[in-house]
């Protein structure tokens, strides 16, 4: 569901096939209430087509390029071969997103006895104002709890509600780095001092992500980081190996790192 009327040239939206015919067919835009919008036979592909049908058919679902918008009529054209398959994958995960989005407020709406336009009034468009996508809001809710939500602007009814139905409803993928640490200090204190790096290197991890190092027997050490956010376990990993090193290294100890590829 979009906020404004229509599409903007340029722009990629999810239709489906309603009618096909020999010069070209008409769909309906998803995220526009079903906006009728029409699909020029040139615009199908850009190979040559003998059979229009060998490309398209009634009740699909694709992926098309705003071409042509007459706003006064609310006429749209679209363009299937225009859409490369980047920008295609792109927008079919957004949509897929959306709908989750759309149905988690359709229960809130439920639950608090309004319509889904109260919905989106109320909840969704704030959320998409403040995280760029309102699933995004909803993620954020079932990672970092009501605070995700109240940061949005959201009433503490509508908190309450899409906080319950996020953390019922929304599995967060998480990541893990994982790598092995060689280390080798040859002074008669050097079990205290690889203690000590690795203790003070679990410290530098930041907040929101879980980081363990266990050994597979002397001298390796596995380093294992999970966290929700990609950047983040990718810092964490960095900031646990680099503590590590420096003070491996100031003891003239040595320190390898292999980084396991998944």
């Amino acid at each position: 569901m979009k906020r404004k009327p229509l599409p903007d040239v340029g722009e990629i939206v999810i239709a489906t096939v309603k009618k096909v015919f020999e010069y070209g067919a008409y769909v309906t835009l998803d995220e526009y209430g079903g906006l009728e919008a029409y699909l020029p036979w040139s615009e199908v592909s850009s190979r040559w087509i003998r059979d229009i049908r060998d490309y398209l058919r009634e009740g699909q679902k694709i992926a098309v390029k705003v071409i042509r918008v007459i706003r006064r009529k609310k006429q749209v054209d679209v363009s299937l071969k225009r859409v490369m398959e980047t920008e295609r994958r792109k927008k079919i995960l957004e949509w897929k997103r959306a709908v989750k989005a759309d149905k988690l407020l359709e229960l809130a709406a439920e639950k608090l006895g309004v319509s889904k336009e109260d919905a989106y009034r109320e909840a969704g468009w704030k959320l998409e104002d403040y995280y760029g996508e309102i699933y995004a809001g909803l993620e954020e809710a079932a990672i970092r709890g009501p605070e995700a939500l109240k940061e949005a602007g959201l009433s503490d009814e509508w908190v309450e509600v899409l906080y319950e139905l996020a953390k019922k409803h929304i599995t967060i993928k998480k990541i893990k780095i994982r790598g092995i640490m060689s280390i080798v200090v040859l002074k008669p204190n050097g079990i205290d001092i690889i203690r000590e790096a690795l203790t003070k290197s679990l410290e530098s991890v930041p907040q929101g992500v879980e980081a363990k190092i266990y050994t597979i027997g002397a001298p390796r050490y596995v380093v294992e980081v999970i966290s929700t956010d990609y950047k983040l376990a990718e810092q964490a990993f960095s900031n646990i190996v680099n503590t590590a090193k420096k003070i491996i290294e100031k003891h003239e100890g040595k320190i390898e790192v292999v980084r396991e590829r998944r």
